[in-house]
């Protein structure tokens, strides 16, 4: 499931000519949204050294839970903090 970084994976999907951008969403921490997550399409996101950006908002990498294939398929995932 987890292969390679969170930002080789991201650079991957977005820059790879194979892979297409629209069949990807992240999920990330949103505090307020149901079950406290949001989903983002990857194709709306730019990705920065520290963060990633959606227009002028910029968001940490670490609120990324798991990037995930419109198939379901996870295929990166934040290892548990517990």
């Amino acid at each position: 499931m987890r292969k390679g970084s969170l930002k080789e994976v991201l650079a991957k999907i977005k820059h790879d000519p194979r892979e297409d951008e629209r069949n990807y969403y992240i999920v990330i921490e949103h505090r307020g949204a149901y079950g406290n997550e949001k989903r983002i399409p990857v194709e709306m996101i730019e990705l920065g050294h520290g963060y990633f950006f959606i227009g002028e908002t910029q968001i940490p990498y670490h609120r990324i839970i798991r990037v995930v294939r419109k198939d379901g398929k996870v295929v990166w995932e934040r290892r548990s903090r517990d």
